[in-house]
């Protein structure tokens, strides 16, 4: 292990004429916040709330300067609080790591116990990452459409947003478990990626919106996992099949949308949201156990790219700009 007295970070500043700057920069692990937890980040991984923290989007963040990054993976070097050892490989996602709390684009974080879990032994600390905050949404969408009944033979399910990490990892976990996925993206120069991923079909992700003003469409997809919001969505529920259900994990296109109650109760179709941030740790553990056996997926390797602390501020604004594919990887210690 490093000294444990300075650390390299992103750290985001605001300037004096409201922009906000990227840096990375060597800190005190004494400037931390007074946790029981101290580790030491070997990997993290980019989100898009990661992106929106690092441009100064006050609704993520409200504090600056900070080091942004949802979710980490390392090694404990103490824990006040008994719960784990020195040593212990741990993962981190959500509650508020990134957010107010300086997160996992730091080599150092210090948090509440309670917000860590023991990295499962089937999956190193890096492929903990490769699935990350997006992958664990993913896995938990399909679990919801799970628990209300969804089977392979039920017809292909839907997922947009389907570059993105949640969406890449949904089409993968969902393919290996035996469903026919039907991908929509708005980047069709990436269709031979996602049927690689195990997309049956790729679409435009604007199709979904020909059914227009009308209250309900053709049933054309069993059940859906939708990541990115607005019309996409209501959309996407008049266009299910009865008894089918959507999931609804992001915001991309929209925070809002309109339709009527039609396709809720002339054909049950149901609207299941998926939280990552703050479920019950015993969730977040049971989720992580099918992650590292029947949803674990084989290349883990394939699924992110590799990228080092110093290409974070670039890599941020990529998604900012809406070029980013699949997931990233930050070696922190590389």
């Amino acid at each position: 292990m490093s000294n444990h007295k300075t650390f390299k970070a992103l750290v985001v500043e605001e300037t004096d004429d409201g922009e906000f700057k990227k840096s990375i920069r060597e800190r005190n692990v004494s400037d931390l916040p007074e946790n029981d937890l101290l580790i030491e980040v070997h990997y993290s991984s980019l989100n898009y709330k990661d992106a929106m923290s690092a441009a100064g989007n006050k609704r993520i963040t409200k504090h600056y300067p900070h080091t942004p990054g949802i979710d980490a993976a390392g090694i404990v070097v103490s824990d006040k609080s008994g719960t784990f050892k020195a040593g212990q490989e741990v993962v981190v996602f959500g509650y508020d790591l990134g957010m107010d709390t300086d997160g996992g684009l730091g080599q150092m974080i210090s948090i509440p116990a309670d917000w860590a879990v023991e990295c499962p032994s089937s999956l190193t600390i890096k492929e903990a990452m490769i699935y990350g905050t997006g992958g664990l949404t993913a896995a938990l969408s399909i679990q919801k459409l799970e628990k209300m009944g969804a089977k392979p033979e039920d017809g292909p399910v839907a997922v947009t947003g389907a570059t993105g990490g949640v969406g890449s990892i949904s089409i993968a976990i969902l393919s290996q478990l035996g469903y026919e996925v039907i991908a929509f993206s708005g980047k069709p120069e990436q269709s031979d990626y996602l049927k690689e991923l195990g997309a049956s079909e790729v679409r435009h992700r604007d199709t979904i919106n020909e059914v227009g003003n009308k209250p309900a469409g053709r049933e054309l997809w069993a059940n859906a996992i939708d990541t990115i919001g607005g019309d996409y969505l209501a959309n996407l529920l008049k266009q299910t099949k009865a008894g089918g259900a959507v999931t609804s994990c992001g915001l991309a296109s929209g925070a809002e949308f309109s339709m009527t109650v039609l396709p809720f109760i002339t054909r049950a179709v149901s609207l299941l949201g998926i939280d990552s941030v703050y479920i019950p740790l015993a969730d977040k553990k049971a989720i992580w156990q099918r992650v590292a056996t029947d949803m674990k997926l084989p290349n883990l390797e394939n699924y992110g790219e590799e990228i080092t602390l110093e290409q974070t501020p670039e890599y941020l604004d990529r998604f900012i700009a809406s070029k980013t594919v699949g997931r990233y990887v930050v070696n922190l210690r590389g």
